[in-house]
């Protein structure tokens, strides 16, 4: 099902307008210039729109239900997907999935949040926020990389992990914590890659990466926008004015020089108007990235890996 958001409305019109000239056209009527002329009008008007977004408009992007999620990218990117399940201690948990793949047909690991696109789903994902069992099942899997000398890629869309009762009394911030130090110390390439929403540290217990790289129209924050104006401003309706102070855009992200390593181009309009369009650009930077890592030793993987994360810290006195 198309969804558009409030600042897309106005291709709406030109959209369904081709839409009707192209099923009227017949060999005896023929509109194919009309619809050229419209296509082109469209296209530069999706154009003027996504030159202008502003850091809340991103953020709708980044959250847009028919944007590529983990599942989509596998399906696009990798073959002989293997998912694998459960903590091996409490159940498995669906809002992230890990698993073996071939990239290129070279064997390797994928850990990814998953959301969900309709009712059904989105429960059954619980909105892409995992418990803990989902952050110890994807360590399991990354120990079983490790074991074997497999890289790792991980893909990050959640608002943040799930902050219930029941994850709190099994564990969620020790989970979290683990994640973080074990994957400091990872002996394989570790690449990931922020396709929606990084929130908080439900985002980095699968982010401690050898680079980071982020899809053009993600955003990347210790809070959400909406999480952030109501500890502020005891409104989270004003998501908007965070977002402006929060810089959380890919571009933003970037001018930082030492948290990310690429911004990942999207096609025009954002991913989820050509997924598999969106599929081949990241292809093309994941296979960039990790010839650089095959090059380098076990020893030298962690030393970068925490070099680049120690780069992140700056005294000012």
């Amino acid at each position: 099902m198309q969804f558009y958001l409030d600042f897309e409305k106005p291709l709406v019109e030109l959209e369904q307008k081709i839409r009707e000239l192209r099923e009227y056209s017949t060999e005896k009527v023929d509109f194919s210039g009309e619809i050229k002329k419209l296509e082109k009008k469209t296209e530069k008007l999706r154009e003027e729109i996504f030159a202008n977004l502003t850091r809340w408009q991103r953020t709708q992007l980044a959250r847009h239900i028919n944007r590529p999620f983990t599942l989509d990218y596998i399906q696009h990117i990798f073959t002989d997907w293997f998912e694998v399940h459960g903590d091996r201690n409490f159940r498995d948990d669906p809002a992230l999935v890990c698993g073996f793949a071939r990239f290129d047909n070279e064997p390797c690991v994928v850990i990814g949040h998953q959301k969900g696109r309709d009712t059904k789903e989105k429960v059954y994902r619980n909105f892409g926020m995992p418990n803990p069992e989902g952050y110890r099942k994807a360590l399991r899997v990354m120990k079983m990389a490790e074991q074997f000398g497999l890289p790792i890629f991980t893909f990050v869309d959640t608002p943040g992990a799930f902050p219930g009762i029941g994850a709190e009394e099994r564990g969620q911030a020790e989970a979290i914590a683990r994640n973080l130090r074990e994957m400091a110390s990872l002996t394989v390439p570790v690449i990931v890659t922020i396709t929606g929403e990084g929130g908080s540290g439900g985002a980095l217990a699968i982010a401690v990466g050898n680079r980071v790289l982020m899809m053009e129209y993600s955003v990347y924050a210790v809070i959400s926008p909406e999480g952030c104006a109501a500890i502020l401003w005891g409104d989270g309706s004003q998501g908007n004015v965070a977002a402006e102070a929060l810089k959380l855009t890919a571009t933003d992200i970037d001018e930082l020089g030492c948290v990310i390593d690429d911004v990942v181009p999207e096609p025009l309009g954002g991913a989820h108007n050509d997924i598999p369009g969106a599929a081949v650009s990241l292809k093309v930077y994941l296979k960039k990235h990790l010839l650089e890592l095959k090059a380098l030793s076990p020893e030298e993987l962690v030393e970068q890996r925490y070099q680049k994360f120690r780069a992140m810290s700056r005294i000012q006195e």
